[in-house]
């Protein structure tokens, strides 16, 4: 059962998040508005995982996109949502918080 929960939340192949936001990746903060409001990554852009659907037309498939959230449930949710859609450079990042020391 552990390991259900582990493939299903963990973060996929181990990716090096600092190397891709240096080489120009998107970080995708998949929170509301409201919680996007109240702190967030320098140069992130928000799009409520709710509404991601709506909004593939705003992201380029190719370019590397790092989801983020306040955990990193809904990132997950959001990496699965843009990888059955044709983006494949889809990394989560799990919380806003832990992507901090990478900022721009």
């Amino acid at each position: 059962m552990i390991g259900i929960f582990k493939k299903l939340f963990s973060k996929g192949p181990e990716a090096d998040l600092g190397e891709l936001i240096q080489n120009g990746a998107l970080i995708l903060d998949v929170r509301s508005a409201g919680e996007y409001s109240t702190g967030h990554i320098k140069g992130s852009v928000n799009i409520p995982v709710n509404v991601l659907q709506g909004k593939f037309q705003t992201l380029k498939k190719n370019r590397a996109i790092i989801t983020c959230c306040a955990s990193g449930m809904r990132s997950a949710s959001a990496v699965s949502i843009l990888k059955a859609n044709g983006f494949s450079d889809v990394y989560n990042g799990g919380s806003w918080s832990s992507l901090k020391k990478y900022e721009r």
